[in-house]
């Protein structure tokens, strides 16, 4: 032991020089590994692979924790671009549904050219479900009057019951004070589709007067008559849902499906007067003669 502690450093010095020796030797020629080569392999390629694994894990957290804020900012932003689309999407909708309609009023106006029409929208209504009693966006400036019709795409709505510079109050066939003189298309039996307050709330109205032998029957189409004074003739109305006979004996009444869809108005018609009757006749004019020149008197 004192020898090797005496030549310790020579010792060592020897060791690494044979052992850079035998390196040089085999280098280049060796190809399968030694021995302790395997050893070490068996032991330390595990830890390596725990080692990189571990490494890249920790890489990845460390990423996701640098990208986090500009995740969370993308997809703020992407929310707010879904957002903004579902709007556009939805106000196009809008338009195109408002533009059919106004389309389907353009040919509802072509079958009237020779009357006074305009398009008007539903500004408010009174409270409930039903539109009975409701104000549009047109009135006096626009040559609007009392008791011009109403009507939609799908048939009559009502007449206007009072104007104002900018604005009108309708009735629509419902209310229990419309009453308007109407006729089977098929048969041309006559009566009078009046507003009740209690078929009212299941969106009906009621044909009175009708003929005890009138040969109208359910499913009839039902049409605003020759008979009125304020409502065009041939304006549909509805269809006949039930024929009933009065207590009298003598009349009979139909419970009336009106074919517009009461709980849902937005865009009508007017009706106005047709020109003939709109146009206020000239007052001719008088020739005031010139009165003769008094004679002369002589003295």
């Amino acid at each position: 032991m004192d020898f090797f502690e005496e030549h310790k450093k020579q010792i060592m010095l020897a060791i690494t020089a044979i052992l850079l020796v035998v390196i040089l030797i085999t280098y280049g020629k060796k190809t399968n590994a030694t021995i302790i080569e395997n050893a070490l392999g068996f032991i330390i390629t595990p830890v390596q692979e725990l080692t990189t694994d571990v490494g890249n894990w920790f890489g990845s957290k460390i990423d996701w924790i640098r990208n986090r804020d500009n995740l969370a900012t993308e997809n703020k932003q992407l929310k707010e671009q879904i957002a903004l689309l579902e709007t556009e999407n939805k106000r196009l909708r809008r338009y195109g549904t408002e533009n059919q309609r106004l389309s389907e009023l353009l040919k509802i106006s072509q079958k009237y050219a020779d009357y006074h029409t305009v398009g008007t929208k539903i500004i408010a209504k009174d409270p409930g479900n039903w539109y009975d009693i409701f104000l549009i966006d047109k009135g006096k400036q626009d040559k609007l009057e009392a008791n011009m019709v109403l009507t939609s795409s799908n048939g009559l709505v009502g007449k206007i019951i009072e104007t104002g510079a900018n604005y009108s109050k309708a009735q629509s066939i419902l209310d229990s004070r419309s009453s308007v003189p109407a006729m089977s298309l098929r048969t041309e039996d006559l009566g009078v589709v009046k507003g009740e307050y209690s078929l009212m709330n299941h969106g009906l109205c009621r044909m009175e007067y009708i003929d005890s032998e009138a040969e109208i029957i359910e499913g009839d189409e039902i049409v605003t008559s020759h008979l009125s004074d304020v409502y065009p003739s041939g304006i549909t109305i509805g269809r006949v849902k039930e024929i009933k006979t009065e207590a009298n004996g003598l009349t009979k009444y139909a419970i009336i499906e009106p074919y517009v869809d009461f709980k849902h108005l937005d865009t009508l018609l007017v009706i106005g007067e047709t020109p003939e009757t709109s146009e206020v006749p000239e007052t001719p004019e008088t020739e005031i003669e010139t009165p003769a020149e008094a004679p002369e008197v002589e003295q």
